[in-house]
């Protein structure tokens, strides 16, 4: 088919440049808009952007004039979101309106009953929602969502472990990379030789993100989950790359064997499997005792699919584990992108 034309808002920023490499030489889009804040409208994309990525900035991103992240710039049928939540609670929605499918990292609109909160290889049937959302708002585009960058890791393996054995509760401990709190993010002096033990509002997104991408689709919303999940988050000084350890009750409690031979097992659904932005495997599960490891396992799947280790029996609760996905790929930019696939791949575009 013909490349799709889609629009970048907030191409500057971290999620922002991942959205530009990835989506170079992407087999269904093509960049035509690259949209960034006041300060940098007006320039090429190559003075208006600090490229902190460790592949070459695109040549033909370089030369891209950024545009004011407005809805009477942008005309393409998909718009990918790295927008803050500020912004992107006022400018989705025009889009949205006048037509454009926006698929959005940004926390603004996630938690609405008609948005689609999406992990394809979990609850791609939500897509149904875009239906509900025009039906309710007018809208002839619509707005999809992918969830925080640590929910998204954790929500996989919850997936898997929920089909097989049923999940009650959980507890998630994370350890998150300094790529997510974007530029300049955290300073120097505050994370070197130190953990900072908060996130602000990142436990209360972990705590109830996971509930509703495992929810049941009835009757045009998303019935939530009843898992309860208690969170801590912490940013740790690594580049790329969120841990989470994750201890889970059951309602048939698993061996450490049962539970390995499930998550080897996942697979997505057929519809889901040809797309370009599949995780090949999902879920990767490493038996050694110290894996998995950011450096190491960060990128397994083209940075697409989610690693768990040291599974193993809990005291407490049922098993506790280490999971590991790409904060920036997986748990943002290249989540849209999956998303902006199965949107395409349903027939929703306007």
């Amino acid at each position: 088919m013909e490349p799709i034309p889609v629009a970048i808002l907030g191409a500057t920023g971290v999620v922002g440049q991942r959205f530009v490499q990835l989506l170079d030489g992407h087999p269904w889009f093509k960049v035509t808009t690259l949209c960034a804040s006041d300060r940098s409208v007006g320039k090429a994309y190559k003075e208006g952007c600090r490229w902190l990525l460790d592949s070459p900035m695109p040549a033909w991103a370089a030369s891209m004039i950024l545009q004011p992240t407005t809805a009477e710039v942008v005309h393409e049928p998909i718009a990918f979101s790295a927008l803050p939540a500020e912004v992107a609670r006022e400018v989705e929605p025009l889009l949205a309106q006048k037509g454009c499918v926006v698929c959005s990292n940004a926390s603004a609109h996630r938690m609405e009953e008609d948005v689609p909160l999406l992990l394809p290889e979990v609850n791609a049937e939500h897509i149904e929602l875009i239906r509900w959302q025009r039906e309710q708002r007018g809208w002839r585009g619509a707005i999809v969502t992918n969830p925080n960058c640590t929910s998204t890791g954790m929500t996989v393996i919850l997936k898997a472990l929920d089909q097989a054995f049923g999940v009650k509760r959980a507890i998630a401990v994370s350890m998150q990379a300094l790529s997510g709190a974007g530029y300049p993010g955290v300073a120097s002096l505050e994370i070197m030789d130190n953990v900072i033990p908060f996130i602000r509002g990142e436990e209360e997104k972990v705590a109830w993100e996971p509930r509703k991408m495992l929810g049941a689709l009835r009757d045009g919303r998303v019935v939530l989950h009843p898992v309860v999940i208690s969170a801590q988050t912490n940013r740790v000084a690594v580049l790329d790359g969120h841990m989470v350890c994750l201890t889970v009750e059951c309602k048939t409690r698993p061996t450490p064997e049962d539970a390995i031979r499930v998550l080897e097992a996942y697979a997505v659904p057929e519809p889901i499997a040809g797309l370009p932005s599949t995780p090949r495997p999902p879920v990767v599960v490493r038996l050694e005792d110290d894996r998995p490891q950011p450096r190491l396992d960060r990128m397994s799947g083209r940075g697409m699919s989610t690693v768990v280790g040291r599974i193993r029996a809990d005291e407490v609760l049922d098993l506790k584990m280490v999971v590991l996905s790409h904060n920036t790929i997986r748990g943002a930019a290249g989540a849209s992108i999956y998303n902006a696939e199965l949107v395409v791949r349903a027939g929703l575009l306007a």
